[in-house]
């Protein structure tokens, strides 16, 4: 993975987790702190607590991250299809950007609840009123799970990168780049509140992500026309 890659993606993952990602899990944040975590309990304890809870989020993300890295593999495997997979992904990063932006709705319509199954809802809540450590770690497992257009964002990512281990460093940069917006949420509950904040670094994440589709479609457009290409370069 070059650097370019590397930047743009803890860029724009860490400012998005500022504005979007406290605005979707930001209830679950303050849910689990408030039913789980005992007021009287230590800085030390708190602190393992929501390192637990985050951890478990950035373990789905690198698992998703692993699976659509090899479903993307499946389907390159010569650089015309390279070129086309990626052209795909950059026009839907594209649109991703502009509904982030709230300009389109694009992310709204392919958006499924997977939170509305009921055994989805049953073990959340049973997770959420237990108060063992592994039970924060869960917690953050199923929080990977929930339909979210940002995770969907690099979940393209991912499989546009061919590969299962980059596929699968790519979720784990961005689930460890949304660590420090969803771990002083636990400790600040005013960040869930702060609008315009949220909203100025939405709209920055929104843009770095237009950004990197025009990029993404470059590479596209770089393996059609360009023979030599190889995979590995885009990495």
């Amino acid at each position: 993975m070059n650097t370019i890659n590397f930047l743009a993606i803890v860029s724009i993952a860490f400012l998005g987790s500022f504005g979007h990602c406290i605005g979707m899990c930001g209830g679950i944040v303050l849910a689990y702190s408030t039913i789980k975590i005992e007021p009287e309990s230590s800085k030390v304890s708190k602190t393992v607590t929501h390192l637990l809870y985050n951890f478990g989020r950035v373990l789905t993300y690198t698992l998703l991250g692993a699976i659509f890295g090899a479903i993307g593999g499946v389907a390159t495997f010569s650089n015309s299809a390279n070129g086309i997979l990626l052209i795909i992904a950059g026009v839907v990063m594209i649109l991703a950007g502009f509904s982030l932006m709230g300009k389109i709705k694009f992310l709204t319509v392919i958006e499924h609840s997977i939170s509305s199954s009921s055994f989805y809802k049953q073990s959340f809540q049973k997770i959420l009123h237990s108060k063992s450590n592994a039970s924060f770690f869960i917690l953050g497992m199923l929080n990977g799970l929930l339909p979210c257009g940002f995770v969907y964002f690099f979940a393209i990512t991912a499989a546009s990168t061919a590969s299962p281990f980059y596929g699968a460093l790519v979720m784990f940069i961005f689930g460890i780049s949304t660590m420090p917006a969803m771990f002083s949420l636990g400790f600040l509950s005013s960040l869930a509140s702060a609008t315009s904040f949220r909203d100025m670094m939405m709209s920055l994440s929104s843009v770095a992500v237009i950004l990197y589709g025009l990029f993404t479609l470059y590479n596209g457009y770089d393996y059609l026309t360009n023979p030599l290409r190889t995979i590995l370069q885009c990495h």
